[in-house]
C-alpha cells in the first residue's frame, strides 16, 4: 500500500509543480506550488522522515510562500481590481489534487497507527547538530540568496518616474 501511495503522491507533486510553472496568474501558481509542497511533505512522512515533512510544511509551504505573496503584492502582479471568481473547471484540478493528498494522509495515518515500525528515529537535537555543524555555512549562503532575490525583485519592480 505504501508503494502505491508513494507513486500517487509523486504524480500529484509533479503535476502541482508543472501547473505552478505553467500558470500565468501568480497567485494561482503559488497555490499549485503549495499543493506540490504538501504532496512532497506527505512523501517525506511516508519515507519515515516526519521532521523533514514538518519542515517542508512550516518553512516552504508557510514562510517562503508568504514571502512570495509579499513580493507579488509589492510588485502589484495580482491586479485585484480585475480579478473575478474562476469558473468551476478552474477549481476542479486544485481541489482534486488537495483531496488526493488529504486522502493519502488519512490512509497513511490509519495504516501507521495499526502497524508498528522499528526504524531509527532522529531527534530534533541530532538533526540540528548535524545541520548546523556540517551545513551551517550553506544555510547562511542560502538565506542571503533569498534576501538578494527579494531585494532584486523589489528593485526591478519599482515604479519609475519619467
Amino acid at each position: 500500500m505504501e508503494t502505491y501511495l508513494f507513486y500517487i503522491l509523486a504524480v500529484v507533486t509533479v503535476t502541482g509543480t508543472i501547473l505552478a510553472i505553467t500558470e500565468k496568474h501568480p497567485v494561482h501558481a503559488i497555490v499549485y506550488l503549495v499543493t506540490s509542497f504538501f504532496g512532497l511533505a506527505t512523501i517525506f512522512f511516508l519515507l519515515a522522515a516526519p521532521l523533514i515533512a514538518m519542515f517542508e510544511v512550516i518553512i516552504y509551504a508557510g514562510a517562503v510562500m508568504v514571502l512570495f505573496m509579499f513580493v507579488i503584492m509589492m510588485l502589484d502582479l495580482g491586479r485585484p481590481g480585475q480579478a473575478e471568481l474562476p469558473a468551476f473547471r478552474r477549481w476542479l484540478l486544485p481541489v482534486l489534487l488537495g483531496l488526493i493528498i488529504l486522502g493519502s494522509i488519512v490512509m497513511l495515518a490509519t495504516h501507521r497507527a495499526t502497524t508498528q515500525g522499528s526504524s531509527h528515529v532522529v531527534t530534533v537535537r541530532e538533526f540540528a547538530v548535524t545541520l548546523f555543524q556540517k551545513y551551517g555555512v550553506a544555510i547562511e549562503i542560502i538565506s542571503m540568496q533569498l534576501l538578494f532575490a527579494v531585494v532584486g525583485a523589489l528593485y526591478l519592480g519599482r515604479k519609475r518616474t519619467p
